[in-house]
């Protein structure tokens, strides 16, 4: 393997590798969280509010993950039953919509994000600027973007 696709392949698979990290932080300290709650009778004060950075951290990523994937959900019955030509058309308009919709939240996304940098938001106990939680949005929608549109292209040439 080539250091070129060997580095291609790291890109390909960050998301499966941060969302990866981030559900094994999630799980820890979750785990830790319940421990020292209910065993040691000293909670986490910041326990939650670290939980809900690697959901969205977990979620955004893995939404571009499960499209790569092929494993996002989809509702294929009726699909499967129309003949080849209309499918794909029907499959194109999906596409069409989806991305429509993608860059809807990648605009809003990316506005939170600004906007937060320029209030300097920052979590109550452990001061995590909001900004470096929700970057993750805008990020996820580009995966989400790129991830659909190379399934697409890959479905179009299978088709030739």
């Amino acid at each position: 393997m080539e250091a070129k696709d060997k580095e291609l392949g790291i890109l390909e698979n960050l998301d499966y590798v941060i969302a990866g990290i981030a559900l094994s932080v999630l799980v820890l300290v979750t785990f830790v969280g319940v421990f020292t709650r209910y065993f040691l009778k000293m909670p986490f004060a910041w326990g939650e509010e670290f939980q809900l950075a690697c959901f969205v951290w977990i979620t955004f990523l893995g939404v571009g993950a499960a499209f790569r994937s092929g494993s996002h959900v989809a509702i294929e019955l009726l699909v499967e039953r129309m003949p080849e030509r209309v499918a794909r058309y029907v499959e194109l308009g999906g596409y069409a919509v989806s991305m429509i919709i993608f860059t809807f939240f990648l605009y809003y996304g990316t506005q939170i994000v600004l906007s937060m940098v320029a209030m300097g938001r920052t979590t109550n106990i452990l001061g995590i600027p909001y900004a470096a939680i929700y970057i993750v949005v805008p990020i996820g929608c580009l995966l989400m973007m790129y991830n659909y549109t190379r399934i697409i292209l890959k479905k179009g040439k299978e088709a030739h």
